[in-house]
């Protein structure tokens, strides 16, 4: 049977479940505890496991940061909330020279199972400094791996795998994704495999590639399209490093048409990535140009009007549509 629940709840009860299949799994980061989180992911864990396995931080991200990658060194299984996946620019050397590195600069000797979790994107009014759609950069690193989850079933699933994956995890959570409902298996030994991604709607016309909120974006305008005789097929990534370039050639050959959208700013995105391997490898199968939908090339505005502006939604993707013909 399934368990309908948030995403932001089945979040939380993977958390929980992990901790308590192995006792090498804790969480440690700001406010994570008495106050349970910015966003309540940790909600009600430390007084069911305590100060030792729950661990509060000072606002210092380079330095809890640095300790869960020791302490995974040593075979512990750290999870290290970032109040907002903005804030692991602090901890990005701790992140891309060492996280990253130890493994390949080490023969093999030591391993990394760090998951480094948050939300990434935009939220209600956060500004330009909690606003970061921080994935793409990550996802230029070798030796991590890089996933945003859409869906409750996802972020369920996938988070299981991160904490059992031997190799350092960058999670990232839209933290407008945090009130959706959905269902999870009752499986406490269910994951998601990373490097698969999944059609979210099967169409003819065209494929729209997407991750994290965007593909529920995508799929509002797939519907809209419908309605305009338009049959858009709507792929939703989900791990961007590894990344499963198979399932979208494979929409893409079928359609012969595709658009790429992605939260984050349109120049330098992770979208462009996607965007250029089909232009590369599937350059015979398109009728059209790869066309890409991405955030605007501004700091995220605190007013919440302009923030609206500058966030792709089902109109951008609409437009974009009917330009690429």
């Amino acid at each position: 049977m399934a368990i309908e629940t948030t995403y932001r709840d089945a979040l939380r009860t993977a958390i929980i479940e992990e901790m308590e299949r192995d006792e090498d799994v804790f969480v440690v980061g700001e406010d994570i505890g008495r106050y349970e989180g910015t966003f309540k992911v940790t909600k009600g864990l430390f007084p069911k496991f305590g100060s030792g396995r729950v661990v509060d931080t000072p606002i210092c991200e380079p330095g809890f940061t640095g300790i869960a990658i020791g302490a995974a060194m040593t075979g512990l299984r750290p999870i290290v909330e970032m109040m907002t996946m903005s804030f692991s620019i602090l901890a990005i050397d701790q992140i891309i020279n060492h996280a990253a590195k130890i493994h390949y600069m080490t023969g093999g000797q030591a391993k990394v199972p760090l998951v480094i979790r948050g939300p990434g994107g935009a939220a209600h009014q956060l500004s330009a400094q909690h606003s970061h759609s921080l994935e793409g950069w990550y996802a230029h690193v070798p030796g991590l791996k890089v996933v945003a989850p859409a869906t409750v079933e996802d972020v369920y699933g996938m988070f299981k795998q991160a904490v059992r994956d031997d190799n350092p995890v960058i999670f990232t959570e839209n933290p407008g994704l945090y009130g959706i409902k959905g269902a999870i298996p009752e499986d406490k030994d269910f994951t998601v495999p990373f490097g698969q991604a999944r059609v979210a709607r099967e169409g003819k016309d065209i494929t729209l590639v997407s991750y994290s909120r965007m593909v529920h974006v995508c799929l509002g305008a797939a519907e809209a399209l419908e309605k305009e005789g338009v049959s858009a097929e709507v792929v939703d990534v989900r791990s961007l490093l590894p990344l499963d370039t198979a399932t979208i050639y494979g929409s893409v050959r079928k359609t012969h048409r595709a658009m790429v959208v992605y939260e984050d700013w349109r120049s330098g995105g992770f979208g462009a990535e996607i965007a250029a391997r089909i232009g590369e490898d599937c350059f015979d199968d398109l009728d059209a140009p790869v066309g890409r939908v991405g955030g605007l090339n501004v700091p995220m505005p605190y007013s919440r009007i302009l923030e609206l502006e500058c966030t792709p939604n089902e109109d951008d993707v609409l437009a974009a549509v009917r330009k690429l013909g």
